[in-house]
């Protein structure tokens, strides 16, 4: 018998199939994010253009700014969560990165690579899932509360 059917007054718990699928969406973003940061902040323009082209295109300044608030977004998901040291961080770093791969999308709009919008669009939506569900529906209670 659920909580509401038995009479219950508490309010209804978070399930744990949500915690646990928001953690791993946090995982796989925080990877993927954490590795293309790295690559865009410290590898060889160069060599970067040979990989994705799109960096050869644009000032090195900006592929170096996108990696660093890539890399730091990966930290934001998982750090102030794991530490439960200003855990409402967390929902703002996925609405972060959320903004990069919105803009990133439009930016492959208007040079006509399509194929590099589903990717965006794919993780965009995973950022999102995270922002809605530490921000609405499971948020991580700071240290000491």
């Amino acid at each position: 018998m659920t909580e509401a059917s038995s009479g219950s007054s508490a309010a209804p718990t978070t399930g744990r199939g949500l915690k646990i699928g928001l953690w791993a969406a946090q995982g796989v973003l925080a990877l993927m994010f954490g590795m293309a940061g790295v690559m865009k902040s410290t590898q060889p323009i160069a060599e970067l253009a040979q990989k994705l082209v799109w960096p050869g295109t644009v000032p090195a300044e900006l592929v170096r700014f996108i990696g660093i608030a890539e890399l730091l977004g990966a930290v934001g998901l998982i750090l102030p969560s794991a530490t439960r040291v200003k855990p409402g961080l967390t929902p703002l770093a996925a609405v972060g990165l959320l903004t990069i791969m919105a803009m990133a999308g439009v930016f492959h709009l208007t040079r006509g690579e399509y194929g590099g919008i589903a990717f965006n669009v794919a993780l965009g939506a995973a950022a999102s899932f995270v922002a809605w569900g530490r921000y609405r529906k499971a948020p991580i209670e700071p240290r000491g509360s």
